[in-house]
C-alpha cells in the first residue's frame, strides 16, 4: 500500500523528534570534556549520593582544570583550578554571575525567594563570652555552643535581637530546616526534575519529593516571614538594635518589595551566617584534636601577646599572625562551601581554553578540588597555618589580588557572588579561635576500655552543598583556674547588658549607631 505524503511526513517528523531527543545528554565536540555520557540523561547517573566532593576531585583528576557534566537538557562546567575561578568568576563576572533555573531548590524549596554593614563587634564579642561561659560549664556540648554563638551573633546582626539558648525552637528549625533543603536538592529526582521541565507536571504522587519540598518552603517562609515581621514592628516602634533589617525596611519603603522577599533576602543570611561560622570553627576545634602540635604553638603565641590575665582582643590580631593562619587554614583545610554552594550561570556563550561554554551552563567552583591541589597546598590533607606566614592580607583583600595562586580561600565564593560578609566571619572566627585557645585545652577523649585516644576522621563529612566534619568527641578542659575564673568574671559582666528575662540587649551598645528611622 503506497504511502500519502502526510504520512511520509508524519514519519519523517517522527525519526526527527527521536533523533533531536538522543542528542539530549549528549557532549558536543568542543564543549570542555567530561566522563561518558547516556542517551537522554548524559551523566545524572553518575551524579554521586554521597562525599560528592571527592567525585568532583577525582574528575578533575582525570579531565583537567575545566570539565562538563551533560545534566540531562543542562551544562554544568566545573572550575576546579584557582586560575580558572579568577579568569571566569572574576574577570568575566560581567557574564558570569547569573544563577541557574533551580526548580526544586528555587521554586518548589524556596518559592522563587531565595536570595543568596556598620560595626558589629560589641555583638560578637558579647555572644564570644557566652560560648566560652557554655564551653566552661558544658564542655561536652561543644558544637552547640557553637552554633549558638553563630546563630546568636548572626540573628542580632541581622534582625536586631539575639538567640539566648541551643534551645531555641526557632534556631533549632533553621538547621534542621537547611538540612532538609541540602538533602531535597541532592537526589536524583531533584536533577531529573531540573533537567526535564515536563516531568514538573506529573502529579506529586509520581515524584513525592516535590511534595517535600513544598511542605519545605511552607516551613521555612513561615519562619522567614515571621523573623522579619517581627523586626520590621520593631523597627516601626523604635524598639529595634541596629541591624540590616533597619535599612531593609527603609529599602521596602522606597522600593515596595513584598514581606515575603525581604524575608528572604533577611533569612537567607541568616542561614548562611549560622552556617559558615559554625562549621568552620567546629572543623578547627577538630584541628586541634588531630595536630596537637598546632594547638601547643598557637597558645604560645597567643600567651606571649595577651598574657594569661586577659582575654585577646581583636586589637591583638596584627600581632597573632599564627592564629591567623589558624583561621586561612581552617577555611581552606574545611571548606564549608565544598563545591562552592550553588553554581553560578553564564548569560551568553563564551570561550575558555580553547572550549565552549554555552549561554545558560552552570558553572560550578570547585573549592575542595582547588584547596586540596597539592600544586597549591602541599600535602593538603595537614592543617598547617604556616602556609599563610607571610600572607598579612585579610580574606576580602586576598580575594582581589591579581595572582590567583596567592589567594588564601576559595570558601567565600568569586567574582559578584562572593560573599560580601566575609570580613564579619573572619573576625568572628579569629575572636573564636585564639579565644578558646587562651582559655581551654582541647584533648581527645580517652577510651576507658582500652587507654587509647579516641581520635575523628577528618574526611567523615556531613552531606550537601554545606559541609561539616561529622560530630565527634572532644575534651575542652580550661587551662588552670585563673582563666576559668576570668571567664565567669567576663560573662557576668556582659550579662549586666542584657535583661534579665528576655536576655536581650538592654540598650544600643556604645559606639553603635541606629539609623535614623
Amino acid at each position: 500500500m503506497a504511502l500519502t505524503t502526510s504520512t511520509v511526513f508524519a514519519i519523517f517528523g517522527v525519526i526527527l523528534l527521536v533523533l533531536k531527543v538522543l542528542t539530549i545528554g549528549r557532549r558536543p565536540r568542543d564543549y570542555p570534556p567530561g566522563p561518558p555520557t547516556l542517551p537522554v540523561i548524559g551523566n545524572i547517573h553518575q551524579m554521586p549520593k554521597r562525599d560528592a566532593h571527592l567525585q568532583f576531585q577525582k574528575w578533575a583528576d582525570e579531565y583537567g582544570p575545566i570539565y562538563s557534566l551533560m545534566l540531562g537538557s543542562r551544562v554544568l562546567v566545573v572550575l576546579s583550578s584557582d586560575q580558572a575561578v579568577k579568569d571566569l568568576l572574576d574577570k568575566r563576572s560581567a557574564i558570569y554571575s547569573a544563577r541557574l533555573d533551580m526548580y526544586i531548590g528555587q521554586e518548589l524549596c524556596s518559592g522563587g525567594l531565595r536570595f543568596l554593614m556598620m560595626t558589629y563587634v560589641p555583638y560578637q564579642l558579647l555572644e564570644n563570652k557566652q560560648m566560652l561561659h557554655e564551653m566552661l560549664v558544658s564542655p561536652d556540648r561543644c558544637l552547640q555552643n557553637i552554633r549558638r554563638y553563630a546563630n546568636a551573633l548572626t540573628t542580632t546582626m541581622v534582625f536586631g535581637w539575639r538567640t539566648h539558648t541551643y534551645e531555641d525552637e526557632k534556631m533549632k528549625q533553621l538547621f534542621e530546616g537547611f538540612s532538609e533543603f541540602v538533602q531535597i536538592n541532592q537526589t536524583g529526582t531533584a536533577a531529573l526534575l531540573d533537567s526535564f521541565p515536563l516531568l514538573r507536571k506529573l502529579p506529586d504522587w509520581v515524584f513525592p519529593l516535590q511534595a517535600r519540598a513544598k511542605q519545605s518552603f511552607k516551613n521555612e517562609r513561615e519562619l522567614y516571614v515571621g523573623h522579619w515581621l517581627t523586626a520590621k514592628k520593631a523597627v516601626k516602634t523604635s524598639t529595634i538594635r541596629p541591624c540590616f533589617c533597619v535599612e531593609m525596611a527603609q529599602a521596602q519603603q522606597e522600593e515596595g518589595f513584598s514581606d515575603e522577599q525581604a524575608a528572604y533576602i533577611s533569612g537567607t543570611l541568616l542561614e548562611a551566617g549560622s552556617d559558615t561560622t559554625s562549621n568552620t570553627l567546629y572543623a578547627f576545634v577538630q584541628a586541634m584534636l588531630l595536630f596537637p602540635e598546632v594547638q601547643k604553638k598557637a597558645q604560645e603565641e597567643i600567651d606571649c601577646v595577651a598574657g594569661k590575665d586577659r582575654l585577646p582582643t581583636m586589637e591583638d590580631e596584627p600581632n597573632m599572625q599564627y592564629i591567623r593562619g589558624c583561621v586561612k587554614e581552617s577555611l581552606r583545610w574545611m571548606p564549608t562551601t565544598i563545591l562552592g554552594s550553588v553554581p553560578h550561570a553564564v548569560t551568553r556563550d563564551d570561550v575558555y581554553m580553547g572550549y565552549k561554554i554555552p549561554k545558560g551552563a552552570g558553572v560550578m567552583n570547585n573549592v575542595w578540588a582547588i584547596h586540596m591541589d597539592p600544586n597549591r597546598s602541599p600535602e593538603p590533607r595537614r592543617f598547617d597555618p604556616e602556609r599563610f606566614k607571610d600572607d598579612f592580607l585579610n580574606c576580602a583583600d586576598s580575594a582581589t589580588q591579581p595572582d590567583a595562586s596567592k589567594r588564601d580561600a576559595f570558601t567565600f565564593g568569586a567574582g559578584r557572588r562572593i560573599c560580601q560578609g566575609m570580613h564579619v566571619a573572619e573576625r568572628s572566627l579569629f575572636l573564636g579561635m585564639s579565644r578558646m585557645l587562651w582559655a581551654f585545652d582541647i584533648k581527645p577523649v580517652v577510651d576507658p576500655a582500652t587507654g587509647k585516644a579516641i581520635l575523628p576522621d577528618p574526611d567523615r563529612l556531613t552531606q550537601g552543598i554545606m559541609a561539616m566534619p561529622e560530630e565527634f568527641e572532644v575534651s575542652i578542659t580550661p587551662r588552670d583556674k585563673s582563666r576559668a575564673d576570668l571567664i565567669e568574671k567576663e560573662w557576668q559582666e556582659a550579662e549586666e547588658l542584657l535583661d534579665p528575662i528576655t536576655k536581650q540587649w538592654k540598650r544600643t551598645p556604645e559606639g553603635m549607631v541606629l539609623p535614623s528611622l
